[in-house]
């Protein structure tokens, strides 16, 4: 760790009241990367939630079921870890399941216009 980085968490420190120092001292806590990696993930559950609005036959079927994927991973990885990672296990749970979500919503489209298709050659062979 690099002096100044240790320096300036101790300056900081000094500054958080007594009440959170159990947080700012624990392992995952705001002192590491296994608090701000998270942190910042939770712009991927942000962009997850705004693409709800984002019409099915433009959603990327493999792009959300990666995304997926990888929440479902690090959800079980967050649990693995010594010390285990709340804040790492909330954020991907999110990430799996607003993804997971939009992977649903584009198949339920494709059956849709496939059983739309289906329909129009039917009705077109009666013809």
């Amino acid at each position: 760790m690099s002096v100044v980085y240790k320096n300036t968490m101790n300056a900081i420190g000094k500054c958080v009241p007594q009440k959170f120092q159990p947080l700012w001292n624990h392992p995952a806590g705001p002192q590491t990367i296994f608090f701000w990696a998270p942190a910042f993930k939770w712009g991927l559950v942000v962009a997850g939630l705004g693409d709800l609005q984002r019409p099915a036959n433009q959603i990327s079927i493999s792009q959300s079921s990666a995304l997926g994927v990888t929440g479902v991973i690090w959800t079980r990885y967050s649990l693995a870890i010594t010390p285990k990672n709340w804040s790492l296990f909330s954020v991907n749970l999110f990430v799996a399941i607003t993804s997971l979500y939009q992977v649903s919503r584009a198949i339920m489209y494709q059956r849709e216009q496939e059983a739309l298709k289906e329909k129009s050659a039917a009705t077109a062979k009666e013809k």
